[in-house]
């Protein structure tokens, strides 16, 4: 039986806490992968530590357990900048998603984000291949100088938007503008 979309948005959770780069890389890797077409540039452009920082002192995210540096985000804030960024993609304005959010329980936001994300938080079992079905061909993205990313051509994570998700989420995870 197929796992449902909240409960595969759920296996997020073990990835938290982030700090605030690493949640909105995680936040954009998953947007982009969903392959949600942007309505606008602010749509458009991926959350960053700066923009998390932003929602917070608006009231559009939570604010973070600890302060500075040293702050942590969990699964609510991974929900809530999701569902900021899955809104601005939509069309909405800040001020909008900022009403909209405000007595939204975890829960309803929670399915509300499952089902936008269903087609990247779908599971595609892969089969285990044997030695009949003949080589097997590999995508090799260069992310930077030294490394690089290696995903099975027959994969559903070898689509080019995916790719680029994948990618710019590496980028993001290792933090150093000289790579970008």
């Amino acid at each position: 039986m197929a796992d449902s979309p909240v409960s595969l948005l759920r296996a997020h959770a073990r990835h938290s806490p982030w700090n605030a780069r690493g949640l909105a890389a995680h936040v954009t890797a998953l947007v982009d992968s969903a392959g949600l077409r942007p309505t606008n540039a602010s749509a458009r452009a991926a959350p960053s530590a700066r923009s998390v920082r932003f929602y917070v002192s608006h009231g559009l995210l939570d604010r973070p357990e600890g302060a500075g540096t040293a702050a942590t985000y969990g699964y609510r804030h991974f929900l809530q900048l999701l569902a900021i960024k899955i809104r601005q993609r939509e069309g909405q304005t800040l001020e909008a998603i900022k009403r909209e959010m405000k007595d939204v329980t975890g829960d309803a936001l929670e399915r509300r984000i499952a089902q936008s994300l269903a087609p990247a938080l779908v599971v595609n079992p892969v089969s285990p291949r044997t030695a009949d079905e003949g080589p097997v061909a590999w995508r090799r993205l260069s992310v930077a100088d030294g490394v690089e990313l290696h995903v099975r051509g027959d994969s559903p994570a070898s689509r080019e938007e995916a790719l680029i998700a994948m990618r710019e989420a590496v980028r993001a995870a290792l933090g150093r503008q000289e790579l970008r």
